[in-house]
């Protein structure tokens, strides 16, 4: 048989099936399959049909498998009357080869046969042929229609249930867990059974009402089903940590705990490790503790960097110590050497201790009131607030709790730019937010409230006019559950992430108190009472200092620090007229003349400097390296060229003129800028007399000046700026309109 398809192919089938039909042997009838499976397509594959008609019983059986292995849903009728067949080897081949031909058209004769058929060895294949018809529906919301409607009337319920753990959906899952509360023992075993096997994690909480029970037959099944759902779903870490955290309280035993922790270990988020971090003082759990934040907190395969900050370091620190294991030793050394090369940031602090509303106050008016108020007739009204505060706020359960009435909750330190943590959870109907430098606010909402426009869901900044008010998606867990904010203010710039989503990017946050003035520069964080329920938990605020706007992971911990604080031109000396902030952005926009030159405050001889440009058609600056204050930067100093090189007006340049070149002395390769109108990145790196630029991730210059300065430039001009072995760093105006933004510096002689 493998010679003739061999040497005839697909010519070869009608012979091969005639042999197949009359052949008795099982050897040959397996050498026959494999060479029809060979040669054959879906054409071939219907030569079959006779053969299920007409064949010995070990031929049909050949036939079948053969169908199936095609997957050809236009073979369920031929094959679906077997399943019922007298002769066994047949009719089991027939049964198994349901879920590979089954289509959603298909499911009523498959759930007709799974109820009625007598040999209980076959109800798992035919159970996998409905789920496999039934998930071939499109729509994943309709996959347990036909089940669902079958069931209502059928006498073998028992058999369809547990279908439902793989076609899902919030009706089938109602479903199980009415028949697990409602059915007799062995019904309440399937529907768990169905329960923990859940094809997604939306019966996790059917799962956490059955820990919450204490019900002694399952929950401790329930519990690790829980957690295996939460941790195969496809959702965020900081989605998954609310989840880790719901079932907390129900980790009564070490091993449950321990449990938790493991899973914390997965989770790369700061709450994540300061969880992790309040079981190290515990014998039974420190070391699972020590080894999921050691897991958190260093950096991953994946990353350069870790974490950073006080608390952090206060972790590891005691994570060193409570490491064990046969790699211990090793896993310390590394804590140990991460802990020596940590930024010094103090990091995410505590805005809320758990215990009492130590560091908030009560409200008294608004920014601008205060800011007119006598410092006597303050003091005095914020005596008042405080004294208010207890009838409304108060703590218990490790939360701050709102009960509905009174006014804002404020914190007694002010923030300018910051990064905040904080979990939150509201009622029904609720409504509050988060007031930011004392303004609102980010809000929450409970998104049934479609009278109000609560249906584009929480995270947005509700009282802009003129910037985005509204979220880019709806990203809130059910009223009553958790939430987790991720806030991050820079200047007047909002961003919001709600549950691991970005649901605010980088908005201007409008000043509510008055419009015609930006947002304060600083200002309490208020929690919002208005007029319901609510809670906060976790609650983390990390200052940004201007050294690190804008700054990535990566380039804090390798020691870059910001130039530009995207706000003003604090640190920068020169034309600070031509040169304007806008929009987290210095333009530079000359009027008469080049515009005149833009200096760093502070001198650099070796470093890395990164920054990004926008050019305008025929632009021309440049960035000034090692230059004195006064002078032409381009001789008394260096200049790196910034250049529409491919401008008409620039075509007969010499090849040192253009973009990257360091002017008159070596030339760039050209090619690299982006289109007008985009970014460019550009990184330039200065060590000595060696000088690289990279532009948009490719090398255009790598040289050293060392021969220029010494044995003449290309331009045949005098450079002594080339001797220079430090100076100032600036842009260079020569009357164009160039933007710049992300400007940040690495010292490398530090």
């Amino acid at each position: 048989a493998a010679a003739i398809a061999a040497v005839r192919g697909a010519a070869a089938v009608p012979e091969l099936v005639e042999f197949m039909k009359n052949a008795t042997g099982q050897t040959d009838q397996e050498a026959v399959k494999s060479a029809l499976m060979s040669v054959s397509g879906n054409k071939e594959i219907a030569l079959l049909k006779p053969v299920l008609k007409d064949g010995s019983s070990i031929a049909r059986k050949t036939a079948i498998e053969l169908m199936a292995w095609n997957k050809g849903n236009e073979y369920f009728r031929e094959v679906l009357p077997f399943a019922s067949s007298p002769e066994e080897p047949v009719r089991t081949a027939a049964v198994k080869a349901l879920s590979s031909l089954a289509g959603p058209a298909d499911q009523n004769d498959l759930i007709n046969l799974l109820t009625s058929v007598q040999d209980k060895a076959y109800i798992a294949d035919l159970q996998t042929a409905l789920a496999s018809a039934a998930t071939a529906v499109e729509d994943k919301s309709s996959r347990s229609d036909v089940i669902l409607r079958a069931f209502k009337n059928s006498t073998a319920k028992e058999r369809l249930i547990p279908v439902l753990a793989t076609t899902g959906g919030k009706d089938a899952l109602d479903l199980v867990l009415n028949e697990f509360e409602l059915g007799n023992p062995d019904m309440r075993d399937i529907c768990f059974k169905t329960l923990t096997s859940w094809g997604d994690y939306t019966a996790s909480s059917a799962l956490y009402e059955i820990v919450a029970s204490r019900n002694k037959t399952f929950e401790d099944q329930a519990f690790r089903g829980y957690i295996r759902q939460v941790r195969t779903a496809p959702i965020t870490d900081e989605q998954k940590l609310l989840l880790y955290k719901k079932i907390l309280p129900f980790a009564l035993s070490a091993d449950r705990k321990n449990e938790i922790i493991t899973q914390l270990g997965r989770l790369k988020t700061y709450q994540a490790l300061f969880l992790a971090g309040t079981f190290l003082d515990d014998p039974e759990t420190s070391s699972a503790a020590a080894s999921a934040a050691m897991v958190i907190a260093l950096p991953s395969a994946e990353s350069s960097t870790g974490m950073y900050g006080n608390i952090v370091r206060e972790i590891l620190t005691k994570t060193a110590q409570k490491l064990t294991g046969p790699e211990s030793e090793y896993n310390k050394e590394m804590v140990v050497k991460y802990l020596a090369s940590m930024p010094s940031d103090e990091g995410f602090k505590s805005m809320f201790n758990g215990k009492d509303l130590t560091g908030w106050q009560g409200l008294v008016e608004n920014p601008i009131v205060r800011s007119k108020m006598r410092r006597v007739d303050l003091e005095r009204r914020q005596e008042e607030a405080n004294l208010m505060v207890p009838a409304n706020w108060s703590v218990r359960d490790g939360c701050i709790w709102f009960n509905g009435n009174g006014s804002n909750l404020c914190s007694v330190q002010e923030y300018g730019d910051f990064e905040m943590l904080v979990d939150w959870k509201i009622t029904k109907d609720g409504d509050s937010g988060i007031y930011l430098r004392g303004t609102p606010q980010v809000q929450i909402w409970d998104t049934s409230r479609t009278d109000v426009g609560a249906q584009v869901g929480s995270g947005g900044l509700y009282n802009n006019q003129i910037h985005p008010s509204k979220p880019l998606k709806v990203a809130d867990n059910p009223v009553g559950e958790w939430n987790t904010f991720r806030i991050v203010m820079v200047g007047e710039k909002v961003s919001v992430w709600l549950n691991g989503e970005l649901v605010v990017d980088n908005v201007t946050m409008e000043n509510y108190w008055d419009r015609k003035i930006p947002i304060f520069p600083k200002g309490a964080i208020e929690l919002q009472a208005h007029g319901t329920d609510l809670a906060f938990r976790d609650i983390y605020v990390r200052e940004i200092s201007d050294k690190e706007f804008n700054l990535t992971a990566e380039e804090k911990t390798e020691g870059f620090v910001s130039l530009f604080n995207g706000r003003n031109l604090d640190n920068w000396v020169g034309n600070t007229q031509s040169y304007v902030v806008e929009d987290g952005m210095i333009v530079i926009k000359p009027e008469n003349g080049s515009g005149g030159n833009l200096y760093t405050a502070r001198e650099f001889s070796d470093f890395v400097f990164r920054f990004e440009f926008m050019l305008t058609p025929a632009a021309n600056n440049g960035l000034g390296i090692r230059t004195p204050l006064e002078g032409d930067a381009a001789y008394v100093g260096m200049e790196l060229q910034i250049l529409d090189n491919d401008a008409d007006v620039y075509a007969k340049l010499q090849p040192y003129q253009y973009h990257g070149s360091v002017y008159g002395v070596i030339p760039a390769r050209r090619g690299f800028l982006n289109p007008l109108g985009q970014w460019n990145y550009q990184e330039v790196y200065v060590r000595g007399t060696h000088i690289k630029i990279t532009l948009n991730g490719t090398v255009i210059l790598d040289g050293d000046i060392a021969g220029p300065r010494d044995n003449g430039t290309m331009d045949g001009n005098d450079h002594p700026g080339l001797k220079n072995t430090t100076g100032l760093i600036g842009f260079l105006g020569h009357g164009s309109v160039v933007k710049f933004r992300n400007i940040r510096v690495k010292d490398l002689s530090l």
